[in-house]
């Protein structure tokens, strides 16, 4: 018998991966933190029933904190459309803020403020200092975890400060959807207030008005995570992340003890720290855009790229109205093909940008440039194989001169631009 055809992943080849092998190590975690997902909503159940309340407040209070997580998850990947993320990485970072995270933060801030600060300190300080310099310690430590496991073994998905925002987003969405549970479970059964009334109340208070505060912590964590992966010897970029991300946290639960006065202050800082997130975001679309339309241009000889292509892959709107072309042409298939074909082409050109900071070796950087130029050869054929009149291409108002056939022997690839010196 002989031997089987290698299977063509290109979804490895995005990965960096093996084709033809699954992320064992990603099922294994997501596997994980399910199950701690699961254990802390046992914990959380088990403190319903123990309070005499029966299993209710629980059943209660779960749809009200899963409530805002689609909206909030259809924004970060809203955010994430121009290099978007596997969705399988996303996943994992959700589970693992609501999991992992969650779990063992219910357990050390539990632990510290029942044998260190209400014995030192009393109840009331006792609670407000562990609020204050223990759980935000505690909670971006263990969120953060999940950067550092990004950093140090997928660190090929950390291609600006956008991809450490959407990772660290979604864990913190996790961890708050988690930590909600407890708070609506405390309102409902609290002997001196409890009730309906306080349970709208926290609901508008996190559910409605700050649904967003955890992945706003947690980004500063991930904008510094970005970095260190797309410098060399830049590890403290993580540390000051996870430094800032300790404060404002800090800075969130402290200003409670003014109440009203001190909640306005700490919306108004959190407002004005999304507005710097989004410029964030957009001064990193436009960086991403400048390496397409700087670095692609080299490879027209191939017949892999053309200039209107050049044009189409630097537009959300020109991906969007190809992906709508190539669906009507060739159907679902053709359409997957135009976005491997697209997500292959950016990663190109950030390839770039990482061998001149000499993220990369050379080595490691030719490999990589042939993999992703063989992903876009393949997808190219795919969704050229069409009809044999198809729709005009809306980027160009052509029909199949939008595009240009790969040539059977195509011109040499070119080498990757890496400085002189920069070499591992």
């Amino acid at each position: 018998m002989g031997m089987p055809a290698p299977v063509f992943d290109p979804r490895a080849v995005i990965d960096g991966r093996p084709p033809g092998r699954a992320p064992v190590g990603i099922i294994i975690g997501i596997v994980a933190a399910a199950l701690c997902v699961i254990i802390v909503f046992g914990i959380e159940l088990g403190e319903s029933v123990a309070a005499g309340h029966s299993t209710t407040p629980f059943f209660i209070a779960l749809p009200l904190a899963l409530a805002p997580v689609p909206l909030l998850a259809a924004a970060v990947l809203f955010i994430d459309r121009l290099e978007p993320e596997p969705r399988i990485n996303l996943l994992f970072g959700f589970l693992w803020g609501a999991g992992v995270a969650a779990l063992f933060a219910i357990l050390i801030n539990t632990a510290g403020l029942e044998y260190i600060t209400q014995p030192a300190l009393g109840a009331s300080a006792g609670q407000y200092i562990s609020a204050t310099a223990g759980a935000p310690v505690v909670e971006e430590t263990l969120k953060g975890l999940f950067l550092v496991w990004l950093v140090r073994w997928r660190r090929q998905e950390l291609d600006g400060p956008t991809d450490g925002i959407v990772y660290a987003a979604m864990v913190g969405l996790g961890f708050a959807m988690t930590e909600n549970i407890g708070y609506y479970i405390n309102a409902l059964v609290n002997p001196v207030h409890g009730g309906v009334a306080l349970l709208g109340y926290t609901f508008v208070l996190r559910g409605v008005l700050s649904p967003f505060l955890h992945p706003v912590f947690t980004s500063l964590t991930g904008i510094g995570a970005a970095y260190a992966a797309s410098h060399r010897d830049a590890g403290w970029a993580l540390a000051l992340g996870w430094v800032a991300a300790m404060c404002l946290h800090a800075m969130w639960n402290g200003l409670s003890i003014f109440g009203l006065a001190g909640t306005v202050i700490a919306y108004l800082i959190l407002l004005c720290l999304l507005a710097v997130l989004y410029g964030v975001i957009r001064a990193d679309r436009r960086r991403i855009v400048g390496q397409i339309e700087h670095c692609l241009p080299g490879y027209e000889p191939t017949g892999l790229v053309t200039p209107s292509d050049i044009r189409m892959l630097s537009s959300l709107k020109g991906r969007r109205l190809a992906r709508n072309w190539a669906r009507a042409s060739g159907g679902l298939p053709a359409a997957r093909a135009m976005g491997d074909y697209q997500l292959a082409a950016t990663e190109l050109a950030l390839l770039h940008q990482k061998a001149s900071r000499g993220v990369l070796s050379r080595a490691e950087v030719a490999q990589r440039q042939q993999a992703l130029l063989g992903l876009m050869q393949v997808a190219r054929s795919a969704f050229l194989r069409r009809r044999p009149q198809p729709p005009p291409t809306p980027w160009t108002g052509a029909g199949a001169s939008g595009f240009t056939r790969p040539s059977s022997h195509p011109a040499p690839m070119p080498r990757p631009v890496i400085p002189p010196g920069r070499e591992r």
